[in-house]
């Protein structure tokens, strides 16, 4: 039974940990080994999986621990980092370069960010997580993720607002 709701339950959010953990080590390699651990944290926890009423929360609660930890250690300066293009379909080249060219510098923008507010900008904005998951996940009250979440967004507004004003890109 502990297994079925690990497969049913866990391996499904398998991407939703990669994203997290890849947007907050700014690193593949790396959000893949977190990936993995979590996962294989996760399966040792099988068994009291039953008794923890968001799962979805609490999987992300340990990536974003996992990650954190990672970011702390000795490791965290060797790090690769790899910039991945978003790319949104266009009508023609020009605006399909356009596209890539903006989500390229919104997700540079976002990894400029401080920790706490890439992480809540990542999970609500790009995973679609509610507030309230937000709150759980990263341990901080209604006010602090909504706090933390306009800054973030006024912030890159700001900044997406001067690059096209000043046309550097």
């Amino acid at each position: 039974m502990a297994s079925e709701i690990y497969s049913r339950q866990i391996l499904p959010l398998q991407d939703k940990i990669f994203r997290f953990s890849r947007r907050l080590l700014s690193s593949e390699v790396a959000a893949k080994d977190t990936t993995q651990d979590v996962l294989l944290k996760l399966w040792k926890l099988r068994k009291q999986l039953r008794d923890i009423k968001n799962i979805e929360a609490y999987t992300m609660t340990i990536t974003k621990n996992l990650c954190y930890d990672l970011l702390k250690s000795k490791h965290s300066r060797t790090l690769e980092f790899v910039h991945n293009n978003y790319t949104k379909p266009g009508s023609c080249l020009d605006s399909e370069i356009e596209a890539r060219d903006e989500a390229s510098i919104v997700l540079k923008l976002i990894n400029e960010l401080p920790e706490q507010q890439r992480a809540i900008i990542q999970l609500r904005d790009i995973e679609q997580f509610s507030n309230q998951e937000i709150e759980e996940i990263m341990g901080l009250n209604s006010t602090s993720v909504r706090v933390a979440l306009s800054r973030a967004r006024k912030k890159i507004m700001n900044e997406l607002k001067k690059t096209s004003a000043y046309g550097i890109q």
